[in-house]
């Protein structure tokens, strides 16, 4: 395999695999929507396996570029070729935009979803705490009761 239909297979599996992670985006963004929780948290390990592999694709295709850039490289090969590599970059490119706009619009509906139920559970929490209540202490005066957790002691 020469080196040119090598980093050609590198940036072509790169270019499926960042359409590919938008399209797990997007179905992730469904599943918040349908509150489906445990289909979310096994699309985030597909997700976080896809962005080891780009990872490791990239890192790949450094080592064989050394300080060369690929728009560089491009510019060096034969107008076909250049035409092809500097297409599939450009599609790169812009999965990879499309990707981080659905990330944004993924992590602004998680912690919505976060703030309410945060404001869910805090609700119910101050339902079933006791009230306080305003009593007569031991000296015949009002006093008032602590409503949360205190330690009990014979002795005042």
């Amino acid at each position: 395999m020469t080196s040119y239909e090598h980093i050609r297979g590198n940036l072509v599996r790169q270019q499926k695999g960042m359409e590919l992670l938008l399209e797990l985006l997007e179905e992730e963004f469904s599943l918040l929507q349908q509150n489906s929780t445990e289909e979310v948290v096994a699309l985030e390990f597909s997700i976080h396996e896809l962005l080891r592999q780009l990872a490791d694709e990239r890192m790949e295709i450094k080592s064989i570029m050394q300080d060369t850039r690929i728009a560089e490289y491009a510019e060096m090969l034969e107008e076909e070729r250049c035409a092809e590599i500097k297409a599939i970059l450009k599609g790169i490119d812009a999965a990879e935009q499309k990707s981080a706009r659905q990330a944004s619009h993924n992590t602004r509906l998680s912690l919505a979803l976060l703030d309410q139920s945060q404001s869910l559970l805090d609700y119910l929490h101050e339902q079933v705490a006791p009230k306080s209540e305003v009593v007569y202490g031991r000296k015949g005066g009002f006093q008032s009761q602590r409503g949360g957790p205190a330690l009990l002691n014979g002795r005042a």
